[in-house]
């Protein structure tokens, strides 16, 4: 489906097999190569899922149970996060072609996931965060929540319609993101900082914090940009340090 790169799609938290045997057998329709499930809360290789997988069945079989997100999202390089709530504090939405086509313009070898939530509540705003694009289905106000494998089987088919028909080709220069792993963990360690210096205090820290990485986000940091800022507050912790000593 997508030269060079390996699609993922990721589940947190299911808790019905009929959907995610659904969701195997749309993965097998749309030549997703990888199922990931956070923490299921079902037993997804009931018989029931096994029925609903079909052809997907393998898919399902093989697909890889993590303990949290992070593990889930730890080889990844480009996250679009689903979100199908009206309440989502200021985390922006971007819009599926721009989030669809910005992750599929890549060259090289990557891997992008498609992050769902839970049939019940979605994802939450702090797994939200761990996205570098978050999109919605465009539903109704009045009932915007869809079924699980009803919001797969769309985005699948936008992010099959858009890579088929060209909508890529584009001169821009391309990048390449940092892995979000690595960039919150280097986003908790500046926070640290910010703290230990008194620039962030503890009742603002989260909300600063999240602005400051919708920034970095927004401006596409890259992995040797990550190891920059790293160095700057290692270079700054031992600074204060000596001083003090």
């Amino acid at each position: 489906m997508v030269n060079k790169k390996t699609l993922v799609v990721v589940l947190v938290e299911p808790s019905g097999p009929i959907n995610v045997g659904s969701v195997a057998r749309l993965c097998e329709n749309f030549s997703v190569q990888e199922l990931r499930i956070v923490s299921p809360k079902c037993d997804y290789l009931a018989q029931e899922a096994k029925k609903m997988a079909v052809r997907g069945l393998k898919i399902l079989e093989k697909a890889i149970v993590h303990k949290d997100i992070n593990s889930a999202l730890s080889d990844c390089s480009r996250v679009i996060a689903t979100c199908g709530r009206k309440e989502h504090g200021d985390i922006p939405l971007n819009s599926n072609k721009e989030a669809l086509c910005w992750a599929l313009k890549s060259e090289r070898e990557e891997k992008i996931a498609l992050v769902f939530g839970r049939e019940d509540r979605g994802l939450s705003n702090e797994e939200l965060l761990k996205a570098n694009k978050v999109i919605s289905l465009n539903t109704s106000e009045n009932y915007p929540s869809l079924n699980l494998s009803h919001a797969v089987a769309i985005v699948l088919h936008q992010f099959n319609q858009f890579n088929e028909i060209g909508l890529l080709k584009t001169n821009n220069k391309i990048s390449y993101p940092a892995n979000l792993i690595k960039l919150e963990d280097c986003i908790n360690d500046a926070g640290s900082l910010l703290l230990d210096i008194g620039f962030l205090m503890k009742h603002t820290y989260k909300a600063k914090m999240t602005k400051i990485k919708q920034l970095l986000l927004r401006g596409e940091i890259k992995d040797d940009e990550v190891a920059l800022i790293r160095g700057i507050i290692s270079q700054a912790r031992w600074k204060i340090k000596n001083k003090n000593d």
